[in-house]
């Protein structure tokens, strides 16, 4: 990738390390629906996103709960977690659409994060954005009832695609929500009801 490009995404970080990820990081290009990494593996090299988009959630015992997105210009923290305490990751990443990808090194990271104040800056404002979308996890978790969490996160869909049609299933829905396929399909019925959205077949509208 070249300077100018990279410093644009992340400007945060001073020139000389911008020359350095430049030099040592991999540029990948990704398919949708692309595992990245699976609970269990260990962190090679933490992703820095480019272009599109990528899931990340928390599998156990057959149930999956959606915890944040990372966007262009961001990293993922748990993968950078695992990489500096060489540990096993806890998550599972997925992209969701075509995905462009800086590949960094992990003994790269573990480098720069002694050698550049910059870049632990960097790594500080990605921890606290994580930080707060788990805050927020959890707060919906806790204090909102299912139908708000269902109406808050197909809005959230519409951000994220800057289109107030959402493509997805009821499955990918309950999946994300960790709840029954049938209790997302009764509480979609009900948004429609109260005239929130719109449903079609495997598309959503949200008003």
């Amino acid at each position: 990738m070249d300077i100018i490009s990279l410093k644009k995404l992340i400007p945060q970080v001073d020139a000389g390390l911008i020359q350095f990820i430049a030099d040592e990081a991999i540029e990948m290009g990704v398919a949708a629906d692309t595992a990245l990494l699976k609970t269990g593996n260990y962190v090679q090299a933490v992703p820095l996103v480019i272009k599109g988009l990528i899931r990340v959630s928390r599998i156990e015992k057959d149930k999956e709960l959606l915890l944040y997105y990372i966007h262009p210009g961001e990293m993922c923290i748990m993968s950078f977690s695992a990489c500096c305490s060489n540990s096993a990751s806890l998550i599972e990443a997925v992209t969701l659409e075509e995905t462009k990808l800086l590949l960094i090194p992990s003994a790269k990271i573990r480098e720069w994060i002694a050698k550049y104040p910059s870049f632990n800056y960097f790594v500080y404002e990605m921890f606290n954005k994580r930080y707060l979308d788990l805050i927020d996890t959890i707060d919906q978790l806790i204090f909102n009832r299912l139908d708000e969490r269902l109406f808050n996160y197909l809005k959230e869909k519409t951000l994220l695609s800057g289109n107030n049609v959402v493509n997805i299933t009821h499955q990918q829905i309950a999946t994300d929500m960790a709840t029954a396929r049938e209790v997302i399909s009764r509480l979609l019925k009900k948004l429609e009801r109260e005239k929130k959205i719109a449903t079609g077949r495997n598309q959503l509208t949200v008003f």
